[in-house]
């Protein structure tokens, strides 16, 4: 067996940390000092923190190369917006505008009566009336507006009944299309919501109605119609009105209202320090008054917060974009460094008391920071793979959080360790943990109790020399390591695996792909409010899609339209397409032409005519010609039926399927509608996920290869992380977590923390001189039993804040981290010990000399 070891890294490595260890504890104050001059320099980058935040939500959400993005910039190119002429179906981008959604109260009622409209006429008139300053004028809404014939765009419904709440029950209103005067036929889809129409297809009652406030795309006057929008938002805060709901939301809505989300996190944060600092105390104390471990305890509290100063403030002075997903990882950061600072103290109790400090720092870095060195290797790969991601958020996340590791990992071997080892100076004169006073080990008989109590301390272990077991190091020493490992028991536990890898793989099964955009706001938002009135009345019409003709096509030869029909009939055939809602300028060219009398299959004929066909009506944007050319055209189709995540992966799918296979005789077709950016995470998210937890999950072992020295049970090691990850995914689905760019980040740090435990326990048993498996398993859980139970609950408290959040981003931050932290604890002491000791299969004969303390 001892030809399997691979110990040519560990081996040197541990001499080199041994090194250090004896240098820290010789010269602690250099070690002390230097880390928090470094923290100072390094936190001025926070002074760039607002320069670098960015919640822009297409960048950081959407897939940075994603094919919808490439398809925009050949519509923006080709199909330029003309500002005279505002059309919403025409637009490349969601456009800059207001919404109200106006819904009866009680819900159900018909929201066509004079009553209701009475109200809406009104909050209309309110709306068109807003006006703001700016540099000393007033910006009104006719300034801002889109504008189409001269005019601001208006809501048909509303100008159909020319703003009279009387005509609303008397005009017959054909649905989902009414021929209006002057504009021909008007799509109503949008407008109105939870219609029922009669035999003669016009509405007899609606439950909902949409007004639209379009303002200029003018780069120009961003200025001006962003200070209207928080006008509008102002005004619609502080509405009354009775019998009617109104919900409202503009193009800006989900990127204040994300930004507004950072603000939750600083209580959270400091709800979470206190909650971390009083664990980490309250574990560390001891009834000793020399061997207490509070200052330690607090000092490793502070390391991490160090480490997330140091690295968050070099990454701001570098200019790393900084989005709202970071603001999870100080958090996380927390966790990890009270970690490693309970392996740290819990490899200084295992050192004899008498030795001098700079051979019990020697030895507390020798056994414990060649295990720290594993999952800090691990951590930081897992992180920095995830990297990898076409998401912005999940590269910015992995970044902040991989680099604040590596600083939290120089920290904790520098400066907690210099104050360990000056703490150990302490306890070496037998000086009192609060005082400093140098006290007795025992009580002379005529002290009070009291004194005894408070004045005495430094006892130890005379046999050992070391300090004294702590009750809980002994509860699995005497009681859980024999109980673990009881045949009976054994069984039991095999039988808690399979049930707990069965309910895992079915609920990966059941998981759901892409974020729902209401998430990104806080949920007592007014954005959710308007997100739910919409999903609730409005998703019987989807979006209206652009079929796109790249390539120059002669569209007057009668023979190429016949082709060119038949490949958009593919389109129209498609299940969640209405085609009586098909918009085509040829069609309408066709008619044109056979109206005034034209042959167009001539081209000469054809290309004259084009022109003034197209000042007629809004195609002059839908044919690019130029130079007496037709570079490309587009068509538009109504989709229908798009409810929710799976449907519109769905229809993007075969969108472009269809567009691939409907591309023949040279003709080349693109689709595109703003919504595409978003759904695009539909086809990268599974398989980037799986790519980033392959590559991860190789490194894993990789490292454990060579630094756990027995190549077989870095294999468990492998297959815990494997074992983590499909449960975090089953039990994620089931506690309605979707698969997307957020909780992708998670599991990415599920790929790191899944080997922490397990990789503890596993050095734990190859380092352990026992012969049997069992005395190796039972010594494992003695040495890191406890201190994976504080690393665990300390984790999980510097987490469980979250839970209370009002925002999405935090809660899934918190169940899957709970996820992660309590699947990895059980299987680092409970599942892996079993399992090794079933198969015996890191068990040598050979003596191994102890590494006993592991992080």
């Amino acid at each position: 067996m001892s030809r399997w070891r691979t110990d040519c890294i560990e081996k040197p490595l541990s001499r080199l940390l041994m090194a250090l260890g004896r240098a820290v504890g010789s010269h602690p104050w250099p070690f002390f000092i230097l880390p928090m001059l470094i923290s100072a320099a390094l936190g001025g980058g926070f002074y760039f923190l607002k320069d670098n935040e960015t919640n822009n939500i297409e960048e950081q959400f959407t897939p940075v190369d994603g094919p919808a993005k490439l398809e925009r910039t050949f519509v923006k190119q080709n199909f330029p917006l003309d500002a005279s002429a505002f059309s919403v179906q025409r637009l490349y981008s969601e456009g800059t505008f207001a919404s109200l959604i106006v819904s009866p109260v009680p819900p159900g009622n018909n929201i066509l009566s004079e009553e209701a409209f009475a109200q809406i006429i009104g909050l209309d008139a309110l709306v068109r009336n807003l006006s703001v300053r700016d540099g000393g004028r007033d910006v009104t809404f006719a300034e801002v507006c889109a504008k189409a014939r001269g005019q601001c765009v208006q809501n048909e419904i509303l100008e159909m009944i020319d703003w009279d709440p009387a005509q609303i029950e008397r005009s017959p209103i054909a649905f989902p299309q009414h021929m209006v005067q002057g504009r021909g036929l008007v799509f109503l889809g949008n407008s109105l919501g939870g219609v029922t129409v009669n035999e003669s297809g016009f509405v007899q009652r609606a439950e909902a109605l949409r007004l639209y406030y379009f303002l200029e795309e003018n780069s120009e006057m961003q200025m001006e119609t962003s200070l209207w929008l928080d006008e509008f938002l102002r005004v619609c805060d502080g509405l009354s009105v009775e019998k009617i709901k109104v919900s409202y939301f503009t193009s800006k809505s989900r990127e204040e209202e994300l930004d507004a989300n950072s603000k939750e996190v600083i209580q959270l944060f400091s709800a979470t320090y206190f909650l971390a600092i009083t664990f980490s105390i309250v574990s560390c104390l001891r009834l000793d008054n020399v061997r207490n471990k509070a200052w330690v305890a607090t000092v490793g509290v502070i390391t991490a917060g160090l480490a997330v100063l140091s690295s968050f403030g070099m990454l701001l002075y570098i200019g790393v974009p900084f989005p709202m997903t970071v603001a999870n990882a100080p958090f996380l950061i927390l966790g990890i460094g009270v970690d490693d600072m309970f392996i740290m103290i819990s490899s200084w109790q295992q050192t004899k008391v008498h030795d001098e400090v700079k051979d019990r720092m020697a030895h507390t870095y020798k056994e414990a920071a060649i295990s720290i060195t594993i999952t800090t290797l691990t951590d930081t790969l897992a992180f920095y793979i995830g990297i990898l991601t076409p998401f912005s958020s999940v590269k910015s996340f992995c970044l902040y959080t991989g680099t604040a590791i590596v600083f939290c990992y120089i920290y904790n071997i520098t400066f907690f360790g210099a104050f360990l080892a000056l703490n150990g100076r302490r306890e070496h004169s037998n000086r009192h943990w609060l005082t400093c006073r140098k006290v007795p080990v025992e009580s002379s008989p005529e002290k009070s109790a009291i004194y005894s109590i408070c004045c005495t301390g430094g006892t130890y272990d005379r046999n050992t020399g070391t300090e004294e077991i702590q009750p809980v190091n002994n509860f699995f020493l005497k009681y859980y390591g024999p109980f673990l490992t009881k045949p009976w028991t054994v069984f039991f536990v095999v039988l808690l695996y399979a049930g707990y890898l069965s309910v895992s793989i079915y609920g990966c099964f059941q998981i759901k792909e892409g974020i729902d955009l209401r998430n990104l706001a806080a949920d007592d938002s007014y954005v959710v409010n308007y997100y739910n009135d919409e999903k609730e009345y409005f998703t019987e019409y989807g979006p209206n899609v652009m079929i796109v003709v790249t390539d120059e096509f002669p569209y007057w030869n009668k023979t190429a339209r016949v082709s060119l029909t038949r490949s958009l009939e593919k389109f129209l055939n498609l299940p969640f397409v209405d085609k009586s809602l098909f918009l085509s300028w040829l069609d309408n060219y066709e008619l044109y032409a056979n109206l005034t009398l034209l042959d167009i299959s001539d081209e000469t004929t054809f290309k004259i005519n084009l022109p003034q066909f197209t000042k007629l009506n809004y195609f002059k944007q839908d044919v690019n010609f130029t130079n007496n050319e037709i570079y490309a055209s587009r068509f538009f189709i109504q989709t229908v039926n798009i409810t929710n995540a799976v449907d519109e992966e769905n229809m993007l799918n075969k969108l472009r399927d269809t567009a691939k296979e409907a591309s023949v005789d040279g003709l080349n077709f693109l689709v595109y509608h703003p919504a595409f950016i978003y759904f695009d995470q539909y086809a990268v998210v599974v398989d980037n996920t799986i790519q980033n937890i392959l590559l991860a999950t190789g490194a894993m072992l990789v490292v454990s290869l060579l630094l756990i020295p027995n190549p077989l049970c870095s294999l468990w090691v492998t297959f815990a992380i494997a074992s983590v990850i499909v449960g975090v995914a089953g039990f994620m689905a089931l506690w309605d977590v979707n698969l997307d760019s957020i909780s992708m980040i998670n599991l990415v740090i599920c790929i790191g923390f899944s080997v922490d435990f397990s990789a503890h326990i596993s050095y734990a048993f190859v380092s352990s001189t026992k012969s049997s498996a069992k005395e190796k398993a039972i010594e494992a859980l003695f040495t890191l039993g406890y201190p994976i139970v504080q690393g665990a609950v300390s984790t999980i408290l510097g987490i469980v804040v979250l839970s209370a959040a009002k925002s999405y981003i935090f809660r899934t931050f918190f169940k899957i981290m709970f996820l992660v932290i309590s699947f990895g604890a059980i299987h680092g002491i409970t599942f892996i010990p079993v399992f090794m000791t079933v198969s015996g299969i890191c068990s040598s004969k050979d003596k191994v000399k102890a590494n006993s303390v592991i992080a």
